[in-house]
């Protein structure tokens, strides 16, 4: 399983992103399930506009099956707000935060991402154990 940061999203949806052709060249190579957060996907949504042929688009690929969403509980909520608290001075927003949460409960290291400067920065939590983020694409 794979993470999907808001970055690639837009990229893949928007033909006009300087992205556009990588993260569609990644995604072909991608073989395993795409699953992602709402806070990305509001984030997605918002930087696409709703009314764009990309949102479209993003729906789409969502009906579709090409991407997952994974909801964040209570806790999940609590971690994703400590883990913003502790990364404040780079800063990580809930969006990252979310995806980190997810990483954490779905044990995975994988994220799609092109902000390579945050997610190299950030570890996922496992037990004692903090681990790298793998960074595909």
């Amino acid at each position: 399983m794979i993470l999907v940061d808001t970055g690639p999203l837009v990229a893949l949806f928007d033909p006009r992103d300087s992205q556009h052709q990588r993260c569609r060249t990644a995604l072909q190579s991608l073989r395993e399930p795409l699953v992602t957060t709402i806070s990305v996907l509001t984030e997605a949504f918002h930087m696409l506009s709703p009314a764009s042929i990309g949102s479209d688009r993003l729906r789409d690929f969502i009906q579709r099956g090409g991407l997952t969403i994974w909801f964040m509980d209570p806790q999940g909520v609590e971690r994703a707000f400590e883990l913003m608290e502790r990364y404040a001075d780079h800063p990580m927003d809930l969006a990252d935060a979310s995806l980190i949460v997810a990483a954490e409960k779905l044990k995975t290291q994988k994220i799609f991402t092109i902000d390579r400067d945050d997610f190299e920065t950030y570890r996922i939590q496992r037990g004692h154990r903090h681990k790298a983020i793998e960074i595909v694409g």
